[in-house]
C-alpha cells in the first residue's frame, strides 16, 4: 500500500512539473506580445505628437463633430 501511495505522489508530481513547464511558456509569450504592443503604442505615440507638432494634424485630432 505504501508503494502505491509513492507512485501516486509521484505521477502527482510529474503532472505538476509539465503544467508548470507548460503555464510558464504561456506566461513568457504574453510578455514578448506585451513588449511588443508597448513598442507599438510608443511608436504611435512618438508619430502623434510629431504630426501635432507639424500643426496640421493638431486641427483634425481636436476638431468637435458636427452636431445634428
Amino acid at each position: 500500500m505504501n508503494d502505491d501511495r509513492i507512485i501516486e505522489l509521484e505521477i502527482k508530481t510529474a503532472y505538476q512539473e509539465d503544467l508548470l513547464q507548460t503555464l510558464n511558456k504561456i506566461v513568457s509569450q504574453q510578455q514578448q506580445q506585451i513588449d511588443r504592443l508597448e513598442a507599438t503604442c510608443r511608436l504611435l505615440n512618438e508619430r502623434i505628437k510629431s504630426l501635432s507638432a507639424e500643426g496640421g494634424a493638431a486641427e483634425n485630432i481636436e476638431e468637435v463633430p458636427p452636431h445634428y
